[in-house]
C-alpha cells in the first residue's frame, strides 16, 4: 500500500492552537498515540470554528460530520511537550470539504504531523447530507 503524502500550502492554515501532550495521551511505547492525537485534532477544530464565531451543529439541526481522515506522522511527541495545531479549511465542494492540520513541537517547530478531516454538512434531523451554509463558504470560500 502506498504511503499518505499530504502538503498544503501556508496561506490556507487560518487559526493557531497550542495543546499539552498529557500523560494520558502516551501510549505502550512510551511516545504520543494516534488516538490521542486524532482527539486533539477534533479539540484543535472545535476551538477554530469556535473561533470564527460558528459550532459544530446548528439550532436548524445542520452541523458538520467527518467524513474521512488521512494523517502522516512525521515525529514522536512526548510528554509534557507543547503542540501547536494550525488549522484551516480547503476543497470546498457543494456539501463540504476539508480541514486540514499541520502539528509541530511549539518550542522547536520540529514537525510531528499532517493530517486532513474530510467533512460535510449533514442535516440530523433528516438523517442526510445538507449543502454547505452560505456563510460558512463565504467565510472561507
Amino acid at each position: 500500500m502506498a504511503r499518505v503524502q499530504l502538503e498544503f500550502p501556508d496561506e490556507v492554515f487560518r487559526f493557531e492552537t497550542c495543546m499539552p501532550v498529557r500523560i494520558t495521551d502516551i501510549n505502550g511505547a512510551n511516545h504520543l498515540g494516534n488516538d490521542a492525537l486524532i482527539s486533539m485534532l477534533s479539540e484543535a477544530r472545535a476551538q477554530f470554528l469556535v473561533n470564527f464565531g460558528l459550532q459544530e451543529a446548528g439550532q436548524d439541526g445542520i452541523g458538520i460530520i467527518v467524513t474521512d481522515l488521512a494523517t502522516m506522522y512525521q515525529s514522536e511527541s512526548f510528554f509534557p511537550e507543547m503542540l501547536r495545531f494550525e488549522v484551516g479549511v480547503m476543497d470546498f465542494n457543494k456539501y463540504g470539504g476539508d480541514f486540514v492540520f499541520r502539528v509541530t513541537k511549539a518550542q522547536s517547530g520540529q514537525p510531528v504531523a499532517m493530517a486532513k478531516y474530510g467533512f460535510v454538512f449533514f442535516d440530523y434531523r433528516k438523517k442526510q447530507v445538507s449543502p454547505m451554509p452560505e456563510d460558512f463558504r463565504s467565510r472561507f470560500g
